[in-house]
């Protein structure tokens, strides 16, 4: 096996970039779903195009035990090995399912009794202040534009994340990281 270094630490990294990718189909990520013996919870992530931040995500997502993620088919990063290097191997364990249509796998989603949960700066109640335990999907939304109106009117509550600073927003990554990990607190209380 070929060695990989991370460049900034001189170390081995996690990733092993010989090992297999598959994301699953729409309705084998279902199947699965609703052979979980546990509540789900699911990450979406509405158009994340940046490869790093992708990567980001998805070792958050691996970090706190999401069951699935969900990318759109269209307008988001591929699996790249920029992708994968940055997950820390978090891609070749997660779930990971790719769906044509956003909009429509929430609705599959919703009726199965998964509450949705989006992030928007346009939104009312705190992360601190939303209830994420029991079937829960969290979605977060593209670098620059956030989630697609489409996608926001398929969530059951819109949360922000309450900043302090003088900076207006985190970037799409960081913010993933603090509402998952908000998450899994509530979740194992």
């Amino acid at each position: 096996m070929k060695r990989r270094y991370s460049k900034s630490l001189g170390r081995r990294t996690h990733a092993n970039p010989d090992a297999p990718v598959s994301t699953l189909g729409e309705e084998e990520s279902l199947e699965r779903l609703d052979a979980l013996k546990e509540d789900p919870f699911i990450l979406l992530l509405d158009q994340v195009q940046d490869p790093r931040n992708l990567g980001a995500c998805l070792r958050s997502a691996d970090g706190v035990g999401v069951n699935l993620v969900v990318l759109p088919s269209d307008r988001s990063a591929g699996l790249t090995d920029v992708v994968r290097h940055v997950a820390c191997g978090a891609v070749e364990r997660l779930l990971i399912t790719r769906v044509g249509n956003l909009a429509r796998y929430m609705e599959k989603l919703t009726e199965r009794g998964i509450r949705l949960i989006g992030t928007s700066d346009q939104a009312t109640t705190s992360l601190y202040d939303s209830t994420m335990s029991g079937p829960c999907g969290l979605i977060v939304g593209a670098e620059e534009t956030g989630i697609r109106r489409l996608t926001a009117k398929h969530c059951d509550e819109l949360i922000y994340i309450p900043m302090s600073g003088t900076v207006a927003c985190l970037n799409v990554s960081v913010a993933t990281g603090v509402c998952l990990f908000e998450a899994r607190r509530q979740r194992s209380s």
